[in-house]
């Protein structure tokens, strides 16, 4: 069996502690080796242990529940010996990065486990898209993580006044998130990227062209990381990654590399949703009616601050999108709240008929 201080030398440098350590004891007593979890393909798990890096089947941990799928970043209990190898359970994950799928049930689907930081990639090399910015922070918030936006090709942008309003832009979309510009080819801001991530386990997040893999192999200081060009009418770029690999940071830390999400659907994230956008939120508490839909109602603190210029229109707009998505989302799995929702749209549409219907009637 191998010893609790081989598997501390080993395992630390993926993150493993005193406390996964404690949660790991049963399956110690069950001669069962701890590992995690660095890459998934087709029911096939590589996993880090104190033994070395070995291939293992997940087939007695894969139930009908997509959320409960074997993931990168797990921990598991894997057996000692035997061809194949079994995973025989994960575990209890601190933190997990979900999202929803494309499925008429709206099923979850994980792509991260035990993730301290969900680092978001967005390319300069095109017009940011603030509302994207918007619903990756939304997921990540929900996730548990601290999320970090990189700014990637910011040597693109050649005017350091430009890249400050940039940068604005982003930090007044994303509330208490750290902001980097960074340039993988130039090395600008990736000291400070390492300084944020050199603690934990951090998710790499972005669409195809965002330069998630150029980062990854810029921060381990290797090309581990397969690249491709964008093509330069739209910034996209192929999905050179096409599974999630894990990774120890030379300096410290542990980094899971993504494919590049085409979707981001949320999934069950009210409470992501209102720390992205925190400002109406705090500016609801103060309107009148508490159920408060922030269009037409009297009293109303959110409607007042963008009539004041307080509050971008835009910002409002993209919260309302976010709130409608997710609650449908939610409904699709539970009955009752699919009912209210569509008897208070009819609600709505009916008030909204009567307030023309009113009009007209001044009108004539």
């Amino acid at each position: 069996m191998t010893s609790s201080s081989a598997v501390n030398s080993a395992l630390a440098p993926y993150g493993w502690d005193d406390d996964w350590a404690d949660a790991f004891a049963p399956y110690a007593s069950e001669g069962l080796l701890p590992g995690r979890v660095v890459r998934v393909d087709r029911g096939q798990c590589d996993v880090v242990t104190a033994d070395g890096a070995v291939r293992a089947d997940t087939a007695f941990v894969t139930p009908h529940d997509p959320m409960r799928v074997v993931c990168t970043g797990d921990w598991v209990a894997v057996e000692a010996g035997g061809n194949p190898r079994y995973i025989r359970a994960y575990l209890p994950r601190r933190t997990a990065f979900v999202r929803s799928t494309s499925s008429k049930r709206s099923d979850g689907q994980i792509l991260a486990a035990n993730v301290d930081h969900a680092v978001v990639a967005v390319s300069l090399a095109v017009e940011l898209d603030l509302g994207r910015v918007e619903r990756f922070l939304a997921l990540a918030w929900e996730s548990g993580a601290q999320p970090v936006v990189v700014l990637t090709k910011a040597d693109l942008v050649t005017d350091p006044v430009t890249l400050a309003h940039l940068v604005q832009d982003v930090e007044n979309t994303a509330p208490g998130v750290p902001v980097v510009a960074a340039s993988a080819h130039c090395g600008d801001g990736l000291d400070i990227l390492r300084a944020l991530v050199g603690d934990g386990t951090s998710v790499l997040l972005g669409q195809s062209g965002a330069g998630k893999s150029t980062l990854a192999n810029a921060l381990i200081g290797e090309d581990v990381m397969d690249v491709r060009a964008a093509r330069d009418v739209d910034g996209k770029g192929r999905h050179t990654t096409t599974t999630r690999n894990l990774l120890a940071l030379p300096g410290g830390g542990v980094l899971i590399d993504t494919p590049g999400l085409r979707g981001v659907g949320l999934y069950d994230a009210e409470s992501g949703v209102g720390q992205v956008f925190a400002e109406i939120e705090e500016l609801a508490e103060r309107c009148r009616f508490h159920d408060c839909a922030h269009e037409s109602e009297p009293g109303c603190a959110v409607r007042a601050a963008v009539d004041g210029g307080e509050l971008p229109v835009r910002r409002l707009e993209s919260y309302r999108k976010l709130i409608r998505e997710n609650q449908w989302i939610v409904a699709k799995t539970d009955a009752r709240l699919r009912a209210e929702i569509r008897r208070d749209w009819k609600r709505k549409g009916a008030e909204g008929r009567a307030a023309m219907q009113a009009k007209q009637g001044r009108w004539t």
